[in-house]
């Protein structure tokens, strides 16, 4: 038979065990995965499908859209919420919108990157710069210099110079 101290602490412990596996977001019962794991991948074809339904061009230096290569402009495994956030951000601007950037290599690595399906870039405009900072709430530089806006949904524009960087944490109120 345990004694009361042994049967506290053995107690505690469970109660610290169960709050992290129930905790939302954290836990593995508690039904909760992180938004960086729960997304659905787009081909290529179903990206540029979504596009071209709304009024949104893309381009590629290197005239190709192959993953592996550096000057090509491909949406292979893009996420869903990433498309659906151009979509968002063309329906709110009225802007032309033309895509520079997509999943190809070539761009910085890490969890929010091109790589995996959170980023595009954005051929800049006027209109799109005015929007943008006339919109979103400046938050600052990022560690390379770009000053850096955020949407009211959370998404960041990086101003790079010749385009926008917008990293898309969600869809942008779709």
């Amino acid at each position: 038979m345990l004694t009361r101290p042994r049967f506290r602490s053995a107690l505690t412990a469970l109660a610290l065990v169960l709050g992290v596996l129930l905790a939302p977001g954290v836990g593995v019962l508690g039904g909760g995965v992180t938004e960086a794991h729960a997304v659905t991948k787009l081909t290529h074809s179903q990206a540029t499908s979504r596009f071209s339904s709304s009024g949104i061009t893309w381009s590629s230096s290197g005239g190709c859209s192959n993953r592996n290569v550096s000057t090509c402009t491909s949406f292979d495994q893009l996420n869903l919420t990433s498309a659906q956030g151009a979509q968002t951000l063309k329906s709110a601007t009225g802007c032309g919108l033309n895509i520079t950037g997509g999943t190809e290599t070539g761009h910085a690595s890490g969890t929010y990157s091109h790589w995996n399906g959170y980023k595009l870039d954005f051929g800049k405009t006027t209109c799109l710069t005015n929007y943008v900072k006339g919109t979103f709430a400046y938050i600052g530089l990022r560690g390379d210099g770009a000053p850096q806006y955020k949407s009211g949904s959370g998404n960041v524009y990086a101003d790079e110079g010749n385009h926008w960087d917008v990293t898309y944490y969600n869809c942008g109120g779709c």
